[in-house]
Order: C-alpha cells, then sequence, then structure tokens
C-alpha cells in the first residue's frame, strides 16, 4: 500500500505573522506612496467571502479601551490565481474607501460615487463596472483598471520590483478562477515558440499558479453544485440591512431604513476580477 508524504514547513516559520506581516508592507508602502502616509491604520484580514476580492468595513473593530479601527478584508481564494499586480488593486481600491471614509463623503451603503471615483484616477486607477474601458465610473457594483504610467503603476512595480510575495494562498480557490487561469496558461502555450527547456519569463504581475508549477499543481477544484431552478417565477432580494423580500425579476425597491437598494440573491458586493471584471 502507497503513502503519500505530505511536506513539512520548517517549525521556525510563523504563518500568520508571515502573511500579515507582508499586507501591512503593501499597505504602507501604497499609503506612503499613494495617500502621502496619511491614511490611518486599518485591521487587514483575511475572509472567504465568495465571489469578492475584498471589502472595507468602517469602524468594524474595537479594543478594550475603546479604540477603534476600520478593515480591509481580502479573500486569500483568488491569492494563487489572480496577478499579484490586481491583488495589490484590490488593497489600493480598498484604501480609497477608507481614504473616503476619513477625508470625504462615502455614497449611500455600497455605491461609489464620483468623489471615489476621482480619487481612484488621481492615483492611477480607472473605475469601471466592467474592469474595462467603457464601463461605468460609479455605482453600487464596481472595479478598475490600472492606467499605464500612472502613480499605481509607478508604485506597484516599486514594491513587486523590490521582491515583494504574497508567500500563502489558498489551496481550494473558486472553480471559475481555476478555469480562467488554464485558459490564459493554454492560450500562453499555445503561442510561445521557445525551446521547452527554457522558460518563459513571467511579468510582475502573473500569478503564483503561473509562475510556480508546485502552486499550480498544488490546487485543488472544488465541484459546484446546479443552482436550484425556480418554479415560481420569483426571486428574493435583500438590502443592506439584510431584510429579505420576494418578488418578480428586475424588481426596483428601496429599504426606508438602510436607504440601499434591494438587489437579487445572485447578487454580491465585490465581484472577483478573474471571474466577472466587477468590484
Amino acid at each position: 500500500m502507497k503513502t503519500r508524504t505530505l511536506a513539512k514547513q520548517p517549525n521556525k516559520i510563523k504563518p500568520t505573522a508571515q502573511a500579515y506581516a507582508e499586507l501591512q508592507q503593501a499597505f504602507d508602502h501604497f499609503n506612503i506612496s499613494l495617500f502621502e502616509g496619511k491614511l490611518p491604520q486599518c485591521l487587514l484580514t483575511l475572509q472567504r467571502e465568495k465571489k469578492t476580492c475584498g471589502y472595507f468595513s468602517a469602524q468594524r473593530f474595537g479594543d478594550q479601551e475603546g479604540h477603534r479601527v476600520d478593515e480591509i478584508a481580502l479573500n486569500p481564494a483568488y491569492f494563487a490565481v489572480e496577478p499579484l499586480q490586481e491583488i495589490m488593486q484590490t488593497i489600493v481600491h480598498e484604501m480609497v474607501h477608507l481614504w473616503q471614509f476619513h477625508f470625504g463623503k462615502p455614497g449611500r451603503g455600497r455605491y461609489h460615487n464620483d468623489e471615489w471615483a476621482d480619487k481612484m484616477q488621481a492615483i492611477g486607477l480607472m473605475p469601471s463596472s466592467t474592469g474595462a474601458p467603457g464601463g461605468r465610473r460609479t455605482g453600487d457594483h464596481m472595479a478598475d483598471y490600472m492606467i499605464p504610467r500612472g502613480l499605481f503603476d509607478q508604485a506597484c512595480q516599486g514594491l513587486l520590483g523590490d521582491q515583494f510575495k504574497i508567500s500563502w494562498y489558498d489551496r481550494f480557490p473558486p472553480v471559475e478562477a481555476i478555469a480562467a487561469l488554464q485558459m490564459v496558461n493554454a492560450g500562453a502555450q499555445g503561442s510561445s515558440s521557445q525551446s521547452a527547456h527554457t522558460p518563459e519569463p513571467q511579468p510582475l504581475g502573473a500569478s503564483l499558479a503561473s509562475q510556480h508549477e508546485a502552486v499550480h499543481d498544488n490546487l485543488v477544484a472544488t465541484a459546484v453544485s446546479a443552482a436550484p431552478i425556480n418554479k415560481s417565477n420569483r426571486i428574493r432580494y435583500t438590502c443592506n440591512c439584510k431584510t429579505n423580500i420576494w418578488g418578480k425579476p428586475a424588481l426596483k425597491v428601496q429599504c426606508l431604513e438602510c436607504q440601499s437598494e434591494f438587489e437579487a440573491e445572485e447578487c454580491f458586493s465585490e465581484p472577483a476580477r478573474t471571474a466577472l471584471k466587477g468590484e
């Protein structure tokens, strides 16, 4: 009977300290290079929110002495399959929300308003509802894309060029993210004319799975069950305060309690860049 021996990590490695130190390094770097070091410190967390790259939550944590801090959460499920540059975009995207909470006027609920969009563009990220040119600059669900040679581009190159890395990744990324990665890799292999013994150089923003065969082989694709068929032709809508209502498709309703729009249950707050190009 054959058994598989799992690689053991050295005793000196402290994964928690290492993972969060890297995120803190990125936050501090962009705070100085894009926000003149004016952003208050926040609590960086790792959260597996479905189809979400990250989110900002104002004054989410408090300590026993009465202090409060904001939260910027990142989804580690995408760390292995998203380009490192896009992970940094997510951090900065949420840092703009933090900036607006302390120095501007945030939109109601999840709405990304003109002030947020202007700040994003000023630091080198173009807001877009599709994650590509031509999308709306404002809305409830927003993504962004890097402006070439803009401030973010320069700051990101400075960080990534200094051997910065994300060491730990979730081995169970979303199925759609693995599928997108496989399509990209297949296209790269089909167009490459280099010898098999001469690996093609990877850009600074390449994903971990693209850069390292061991990472790619270590990923586990989880099965996704088929969505149940809705025979009643009615769907559930939820607002920011988690009130649910049922109604016909394409219904437009606003909650009087939290002033947010009710959204169909298949909607979500920060869509993953790889799969849907939404925020």
